[in-house]
C-alpha cells in the first residue's frame, strides 16, 4: 500500500473568461518511508496537487488516496494521517505557542501530550518561545511553530509546501535536521521547494511538474546521471559570446556552460578566449539538479518510462 497515490487527477478552474486547466492527468505513487520530492516552476500545478490530498480542493476528476484512504470518501481518516506545513503563515494571534499546539493536537483528539510538544519545541528552537503570544514572534519563528503543529498529531504522512521560504540558515538546518530524523524513523515526507539543492541533498526521488503535468519522474540519482554530467563554472564581467548564449546559465556575474566532455570544454574556452573574454575562479564539475531542472523545463518531453513510474 501507498503512503499517498494520485491516481489520473486532474483539476479544472472555472472563470468568467473559461475554463483553466492546472492539472492533468497527474499520477504518481509515494512509498512508505520515502523522501519525496515534488517540484516545478510556479503555475505548474504543486500547490494545487497539495490542496486536493489536503482537501482544501476536489479534483475535477481521478482518485487521491494516503494510507489506502481516499481523501474524499474516507476524509477522517485520510486527514488524521496527514500533517502539512502551508506555504502561507497562518496563526491564531490570541493563543501561546504551547496553547497553539495543545489545540491544533485536540483537532485530532490528541490530548495530554505536552511530553511530545516539548520535543517538538526543543528540536524546532521554540522552547524558549513556548509561552509568548504568536503576534510576538517573528516571520521564522512562526513558521517553525507551523511545523511544530503539522506534527503534534504524529502523523505517519508530512507535507512539507515550502517550508524554508524566506527564512533563515540556522532554521534550515533545524528544521531538515529534525524531518530527516523523522523520516529515519519511518515517516513519509513529500516536499515542494524552490532550494533544488534541498531537494537534490533530501529526496531519494522526484516528480517535475510543468503546465500541470508529470514530465519526470525517477530516482534523484538516475536524473542527475540522465542530463549533461560535466558544468564549466567561471565569473565575468564581460557580456557572454553569442555562440554559448544557447547552452549557459547566468546569474549576476556567475556563467555556468554546459559541457558533454574535454573537447567541448576546451571548444568553449577557445570562443571565450577569441572573444577577448577573461573568466574568473574557472571550475569544472557536475550538473546538480538545478541544471537538470532547466535542462527538462525548458527541453522537450521526456518519455517517463515505465520503471520510473513503477519505482
Amino acid at each position: 500500500m501507498s503512503a499517498i497515490s494520485f491516481q489520473h487527477v486532474g483539476k479544472t478552474y472555472r472563470t468568467a473568461s473559461g475554463a483553466v486547466p492546472a492539472l492533468d492527468d497527474v499520477s504518481f505513487d509515494i512509498e512508505p518511508g520515502e523522501f519525496f520530492g515534488l517540484l516545478g516552476p510556479n503555475g505548474a500545478g504543486k500547490t494545487t496537487l497539495i490542496s486536493i490530498l489536503a482537501g482544501l480542493a476536489r479534483a475535477s476528476h481521478g482518485s487521491v488516496k494516503v494510507l489506502g484512504h481516499d481523501v474524499v470518501t474516507d476524509y477522517a481518516a485520510a486527514r488524521r494521517s496527514l500533517g502539512i506545513v502551508p506555504q502561507e503563515l497562518v496563526f491564531d494571534p490570541f493563543f501561546s505557542v504551547r496553547e497553539a499546539l495543545r489545540i491544533q493536537g485536540g483537532y485530532f483528539g490528541v490530548h495530554n501530550n505536552d511530553a511530545w510538544i516539548d520535543e517538538l519545541l526543543a528540536n524546532l528552537g521554540l522552547a524558549d518561545k513556548a509561552d509568548a503570544n504568536m503576534r510576538q514572534l517573528s516571520g521564522g519563528m512562526k513558521r517553525r511553530v507551523l511545523v511544530a503543529q503539522a506534527l503534534v498529531h504524529r502523523p505517519p504522512v508530512i507535507v512539507l509546501d515550502e517550508p524554508t521560504a524566506g527564512v533563515d540558515v540556522e532554521l534550515r538546518q533545524t528544521l531538515w535536521q529534525f524531518v530527516a530524523r523523522l523520516n529515519k524513523q519511518g515517516h513519509t515526507v513529500l516536499l515542494t521547494t524552490h532550494y533544488l539543492e534541498e531537494a537534490e541533498a533530501l529526496c531519494s526521488r522526484l516528480a517535475m511538474l510543468k503546465q500541470g503535468r508529470v514530465v519526470a519522474l525517477d530516482r534523484t540519482s538516475a536524473l542527475l546521471a540522465g542530463t549533461a554530467s560535466t558544468m564549466l563554472r567561471f565569473k565575468m564581467d564581460a557580456p557572454l559570446p553569442p555562440q554559448l548564449a544557447a547552452q549557459s546559465r547566468v546569474t549576476g556575474r556567475i556563467v555556468q556552460v554546459t559541457a558533454h566532455d574535454a573537447r567541448e570544454v576546451e571548444s568553449i574556452l577557445g570562443v571565450l578566449r577569441q572573444a577577448g573574454c577573461e573568466p574568473e575562479d574557472l571550475e569544472i564539475g557536475r550538473a546538480d539538479l538545478e541544471d537538470v531542472f532547466l535542462e527538462i523545463m525548458n527541453g522537450p518531453p521526456r518519455s517517463l518510462g515505465q520503471r520510473a513510474v513503477a519505482a
